[in-house]
């Protein structure tokens, strides 16, 4: 059966369409039939939209414009699905149809390429929820958490709002240049299209960035973790059983996924369940009782033999898990909101929204908000992943789309529910989980006293209630449980307790959070740490090209205890850091993630302008002028500001004046020892972003005159495509998450091809 050819300019990287075979059915819809089909407008598909359109209107006029004393949690979970489903239903169809422009006759690199390890043709929902894995770690569960200091309105505009015009864009615009480039790294594609410089700085940003990142990441785990014998018990159980579903998967069971998710999240419920239960003996809490050092020490050893141990064995089980369990939570989450319709009665914008000096993190609004929500709204670290393992897995180009723009659509829909999760418990409760202990004193009654003092409207604590909350979650403890993790977990408890099983229940919910929390950090500490070894070996074989093969262990060894050094070092920094290490480190980590962004959108934009789009140049150009204003402002601040509380080296000047007084204790340093500690984190974490903030403007600044450069000589035929080469393929799949009428008719077809003359199925070759 012939295809109809596509002679759109642009579709394959050259004129016209790519040759296939005339013994195969085509590998790609007819344009004409699926153009058809998108504008096909039925009166139940027209009346479908409008109910969406005008349900999320309603949502966001609730939240934005009638702010009552309370306002319904419901609302936003209605204005961000409505807002999502429009977004990818309209704005990433521009984007698809205006720049990327993918061409499903062409082969992706998981079928010129395959290999049956790095390059596998992966069944589209199967690489939705692996893709979705690995780039949902902390920031999304953290990051609007920690922004509630500011009010509900602030952060729900630019997780939701931010998502749709620049997260999701990265990720999918990412995605889909590497694929195009055969599943080349950002640091990669930056080399090509920046040039040297620009490439290089790129280069050394990312692998500096990636410490910080993965630093992060951990550190919140161990504040989730410390003397909580339950959690390091419940959590440490899920590396065994990792492990178990590896074996399990690769030689008991293979190819059973379902199977052992099944067997890996009823191990998961007993290791939850059996945590309270050791917990609660004698000899379970001597022994699972453990200060946040030797946690950290603890993580640092398991990133190390992590990133070592092959991929089967442990990083794929615990994928299939994570993506159970964060999925499952997230939409389990959103069902209880809407049922139990929780009051919210955190203001809009709250008494810190104007002020620098908030005790969960110092910054004004404006920059410090969008840095510290990250993740949520838009995340550097994606541009890794949609430019790592996924582009080497996709079986056709336009499933790009929906895992590249799909994707972190869900990831902020993480960010909503953490977001909400957060606002719906005592606001009282709220600060003194969430400031460090130098301010809350660490007792139920200095912290309730502290409270109090802010002088926030509605807001009276007892210690009564801090200690309430403590024995409901089966903690010892709740006062400044800062990282966010465990006001997550707490709100995530008062809500389910309301849905299921009422107060007798909120220690299991309690600990089943901090479970769900650690499965989606752990994924992105030992996946990140995976990455950066990759990015170390590359660039160190440019000088040794022994480096750059991925079977000589002693590089790979070597490279991996190199990041894993880095990354402990500023792990153990925040640990022990008297001022609070997730309260400053924090704002460096969401800086540094931002600054990646705009790397990777500066890299976007040269491409974009290389292939003569533009006209839509501003949808690349729009988020990277964002980003860097909000980064480079950020830095700013954070380098130069004379208020000790924001700025990095104003507060190493002040505490370096108080040790050389002669003082023993200053602020928050209570000892000459914590002292000298915040004159030595202050001086690196300044230094840090000093550095991050010219690398970053090096590589944005090349990528604006890569692309004036690609204005001036348009239609001159000396643009450079750094795509490969275009090959036909083989193959067909659908593109979204249903296959439409038109897909289905096609497989159907190739149905009917015999074995011999086709691929069996995704990850077979």
């Amino acid at each position: 059966m012939a295809e109809a050819p596509d002679n759109r300019a642009g579709s394959t990287g050259q004129e016209g369409s790519v040759a296939t075979d005339p013994a195969l059915p085509p590998t790609a819809v007819d344009d004409a039939v699926r153009d058809a089909e998108d504008r096909k407008w039925t009166p139940g598909k027209i009346a479908l939209w409008a109910a969406i359109s005008l349900l999320g209107g309603v949502a966001w006029f609730m939240l934005a414009i009638v702010r009552g004393e309370t306002v319904n949690a419901i609302w936003f979970v209605f204005a961000s699905v409505c807002t999502y489903l429009i977004g990818y239903r309209f704005y990433s169809k521009v984007i698809e149809r205006f720049i990327t422009r993918p061409d499903d006759r062409r082969a992706t690199p998981a079928e010129y390429k395959a290999d049956g390890k790095d390059y596998v043709r992966t069944d589209r929902n199967v690489l939705f929820g692996h893709h979705f894995a690995a780039i949902a770690g902390a920031g999304p569960l953290v990051g609007p958490v920690i922004a509630a200091q500011m009010g509900y309105l602030p952060g729900t505009i630019w997780i939701i709002v931010g998502v749709v015009l620049a997260g999701a864009v990265q990720d999918y615009l990412v995605m889909f240049f590497s694929m195009r480039r055969g599943g080349r790294s950002l640091g990669q594609m930056a080399r090509e299209e920046l040039g040297v410089i620009g490439g290089t700085a790129a280069l050394i940003a990312t692998l500096l960035i990636m410490v910080i990142i993965v630093a992060i990441l951990a550190l919140v785990v161990v504040n989730a973790l410390g003397e909580s014998p339950w959690g390091v018990f419940s959590v440490g159980m899920t590396i065994p059983i990792a492990l178990f579903m590896g074996v399990y998967l690769r030689y008991l069971r293979p190819g059973k996924v379902m199977e052992v998710s099944i067997i890996g999240f009823v191990l998961l419920m007993a290791a939850i369940i059996g945590g309270g239960i050791v917990a609660e003996t004698a000899w379970g809490a001597d022994i699972f009782t453990l200060d946040k050092v030797t946690i950290a020490w603890g993580l640092i050893v398991y990133g190390f033999i992590a990133a070592i141990l092959p991929v089967w064995l442990l990083l794929a089980p615990r994928d299939y898990l994570s993506t159970f369990m964060k999925i499952g939570v997230i939409v389990m989450l959103a069902l209880a909101i809407i049922v139990v319709r929780p009051e919210i009665n955190v203001p809009a914008f709250s008494e810190f929204a104007g002020r620098e000096n908030g005790p969960v993190f110092p910054g004004a609004l404006f920059p410090f908000l969008f840095v510290t929500i990250a993740c949520g709204a838009l995340s550097g670290f994606h541009a890794l992943i949609s430019s790592g393992t996924t582009p080497k897995l996709v079986e056709k180009e336009r499933q790009t789309r929906y895992i590249g723009y799909g994707g972190m659509l869900m990831e902020s829909f993480v960010a909503i529910m953490a977001l909400v999760a957060a606002i719906s418990i005592d606001r009282g409760l709220y600060f003194a989980m969430n400031a460090p202990a130098a301010l809350t004193g660490g007792t139920v009654e200095t912290a309730a006293t502290w409270v109090n003092s802010l002088g926030l409207a509605g807001v009276n604590i007892s210690p009564e209630l801090l200690s309430e909350t403590a024995r409901n979650v089966g903690e010892q403890s709740v006062v400044s449980r800062t990282g966010g993790a465990p006001t997550l977990a707490v709100g995530l408890a008062h809500i389910m307790q309301q849905f299921i099983g009422g107060t007798a229940m909120m220690s299991f919910w309690y600990h089943f959070a901090i479970m769900f929390e650690a499965l989606f950090i752990l994924t992105a500490v030992d996946a990140g740490t995976r990455v950066a070894r990759f990015m170390l070996q590359d660039s160190i074989g440019n000088f040794v090209p022994k480096f750059k093969e991925a079977s000589w262990r002693p590089g790979a060894w070597l490279c991996t205890a190199i990041m894993v050094g880095a990354w402990g070092a500023v792990l153990l920094m925040g640990v022990t850091d008297p001022l609070g290490g997730i309260n400053t480190l924090f704002p460096l980590f969401g800086i540094a993630n931002q600054l990646l962004a705009a790397i990777a959108l500066s890299v976007c934009l040269a491409i974009v302008a290389k292939r003569g789009t533009f006209k839509y140049l501003w949808i690349v150009a729009l988020p990277l002028a964002f980003a860097a204003v909000v980064t480079i402002t950020a830095s700013y601040q954070k380098i130069f500001s004379p208020t000790p509380a924001v700025g990095y080296f104003a507060n190493n000047a002040a505490f370096s004046k108080a040790l050389a007084d002669g003082k023993t204790e200053f602020g928050t340093a209570k000892t000459v020892t914590a002292m000298e500690a915040v004159v030595r984190n202050t001086a690196i974490q300044g230094w840090l972003s000093v550095i991050f903030v010219v690398l970053s403007i090096i590589v944005i600044a090349t990528a604006v005159l890569a692309t004036i450069k690609a204005f001036r000589t348009r239609g001159a035929g000396t643009a450079t495509d750094n795509e490969d080469p275009a090959r036909p393929s083989r193959v067909f799949a659908p593109a979204g998450p249903v296959p439409t009428a038109a897909e289905r008719e096609l497989l159907a077809e190739w149905e009917k091809v015999p074995a011999k003359l086709r691929f069996e199925r995704a990850g077979h070759h």
